[in-house]
């Protein structure tokens, strides 16, 4: 018997029609190839259909359980963002490392690894390239390239929880600082709301980057300092010249003697012009009588005690000359 009898005779005994998919509607609902098979149900596409297609060989893939894509092949990173949201359900947002890659921050470490926030009450469970995290604090979402993602505090910090290495994690959260997305104080008030699971590492480099700390080198600086049993400098602090409208601000300033020491890397700069503003700063410092000193990061920890012994010497050739006619501005 031929389709359309068929057809006639399930019509005749009151039995559904059989509805034709259309498949426009299904590719326009499908962000990035990326549809769930509830949405494809709703879509009219039947199990079977979907079966057929994602079997060894079709055209369609299974990404994450009941997640599909609607072609074959490795997914793109963004396919697996989409579906692992998709996964995640309604209220799940992006955060960790992957939330922080898409914030911007270089030094967040690049991982196939896609962390999800969801409520506390939600389903999902983590599988396969997706960690599943329930919170009762969802954080503010912020959307970046069109993904909803934890806002950068809380990606950052939920990425420093799950890193091992001490200069990774002072890496991603200096130069988030340094960046201007967040202030020492949000980052460790939310540290302390969070859990205490993972938290050890972040909060000892956090101890450094509060003392006004902003990159891995000024955090080693920090502790030399110490070492050197030198008065604590203020970090990062605007140093305001005679003339001048526009503050100076180098890496420490030992107010006490009228001392800048300044770290020194292209590394450590987001571009050239930043280190051309360093440059511009030793002059003007020097041009008021401030006493200079410049060391390059990698000394810091490969000749500790010579930089130690440096930053003795200018701490004591500051005190000898005559106080420079500067002033900090703390507003």
């Amino acid at each position: 018997m031929c389709w359309c009898g068929l057809a006639q005779r399930r019509h005749r005994a009151g039995m559904p029609r059989r509805s034709a998919v259309d498949w426009d509607a299904v590719a326009s609902a499908a962000e990035h190839d990326i549809l769930t098979r509830h949405e494809l149900h709703t879509l009219g596409v039947t199990q079977k259909m979907i079966w057929a297609r994602t079997r060894a060989g079709g055209p369609w893939s299974r990404v994450l359980p009941g997640v599909i894509m609607l072609r074959n092949g490795a997914p793109t990173r963004r396919q697996r963002l989409c579906a692992a949201l998709r996964y995640g359900g309604a209220e799940a947002i992006v955060s960790g490392a992957s939330a922080s890659r898409l914030h911007g921050l270089r030094h967040a470490p690049e991982t196939d690894q896609v962390h999800l926030l969801v409520p506390h009450g939600a389903q999902p469970n983590s599988c396969g390239y997706v960690l599943v995290e329930r919170t009762t604090r969802m954080p503010r979402v912020v959307y970046r390239d069109g993904v909803p993602t934890a806002e950068v505090t809380r990606a950052v910090l939920d990425a420093a929880r799950r890193m091992s290495g001490k200069d990774a994690v002072e890496a991603v959260l200096a130069e988030s600082v340094q960046r201007g997305l967040t202030t020492p104080r949000r980052l460790s008030t939310e540290l302390e709301a969070g859990s205490d699971r993972g938290s050890a590492l972040p909060r000892a480099v956090l101890r450094a980057i509060t003392r006004g700390a902003r990159s891995v080198p000024e955090a080693d600086a920090v502790r030399l300092v110490a070492r050197a049993h030198l008065p604590q400098p203020e970090w990062n602090v605007r140093v305001r010249l005679p003339g001048r409208g526009t503050p100076l601000v180098p890496d420490a300033w030992f107010g006490d003697v009228g001392l800048a020491w300044e770290i020194d890397s292209y590394q450590w700069h987001l571009s050239p012009a930043d280190y051309a503003r360093t440059l511009e700063r030793h002059a003007a410092m020097t041009g008021a009588g401030i006493v200079v000193l410049h060391t390059l990061p990698a000394r810091l920890r490969s000749e500790p005690g010579a930089v130690i012994a440096e930053l003795r010497a200018a701490y004591e050739h500051a005190a000898r000359c005559p106080a420079p006619d500067v002033y900090v501005d703390r507003r």
